[in-house]
């Protein structure tokens, strides 16, 4: 067929060939098939806080203190806030935001089946024939190396195709493929609410106190002191300073 490499190419004849030909009155069908081989999921979460909405651009800080810049915000976009679908225009900053990205790898081996019933118009053995299709075109398809074909029980290979023969081919093509889906969903939770406005009261309270006036009173005269002293001791001090001036005197006398 078209290509050779896992490719099989079986001739019949009879019955199965004019089962081909009344299927559909399809030139060339084709029959696909799924087989999942193996799967993988992963869960990653980003959390980031809202820090400037414009228009459909945002930008968010994210956990780990990188500034991220989400333009051209689809419309279509929500995000599930406290409960409530909310779009890019009902953002604001200070909301924390949640995106949870689930991603599933699923493994399938997809095999293709393409069967077409003809005859042979042209042999260019071993690498091709040319095969008139129930519309009456001609259509060239590749025959795989080492190709046998069984023709009224008799096993040939492409040297042994002839023209005027009539013959059903099948190509079977398996290749692995690898599907990949992801689904995101974002959720937050509003900014807290900020703290009350402090009471409407003065820091400092201005209090009048009455200050008690004194009253200036008349110092009263103090009062006589006792007399508890004698004249004597004075008397005889005057004595004895008398006693000394005599003694003076006469001192000085004698000295002239």
């Amino acid at each position: 067929m078209m290509n050779s490499k896992a490719a099989r190419l079986v001739p019949v004849v009879g019955a199965v060939c004019m089962a081909f030909t009344l299927s559909l009155g399809a030139q060339v069908q084709t029959q696909s098939s799924e087989q999942t081989t193996g799967s993988a999921k992963t869960v990653t979460v980003e959390k980031g806080e809202v820090v400037y909405v414009s228009g459909n651009d945002l930008v968010v800080k994210m956990a780990d203190g990188t500034i991220r810049h989400f333009p051209n915000v689809p419309e279509s976009a929500r995000a599930t806030v406290d409960g409530k679908e909310l779009g890019i225009h009902d953002l604001k900053p200070g909301m924390h935001l949640q995106r949870t990205i689930t991603t599933t790898s699923t493994s399938k081996m997809m095999t293709t089946v393409q069967s077409v019933t003809g005859t042979v118009w042209k042999v260019n053995p071993p690498l091709s024939v040319i095969l008139t299709l129930e519309d009456g075109k001609n259509q060239q398809f590749k025959i795989p190396k080492g190709q046998k074909f069984n023709i009224d029980g008799q096993t040939v290979d492409a040297w042994g195709l002839k023209k005027g023969m009539r013959i059903s081919a099948t190509r079977v093509v398996e290749a692995p493929v690898d599907v990949v889906t992801q689904q995101a969903k974002l959720t937050g939770t509003m900014p807290p609410p900020p703290p009350p406005p402090p009471p409407d009261v003065p820091i400092l309270v201005v209090e009048e106190v009455p200050v008690p006036v004194e009253v200036a009173q008349a110092t009263p005269a103090p009062a006589a002191l006792p007399k508890t002293a004698s004249p004597v001791p004075l008397l005889g001090l005057l004595g004895l300073l008398s006693l000394a001036s005599s003694l003076g005197l006469r001192t000085a006398r004698k000295s002239r």
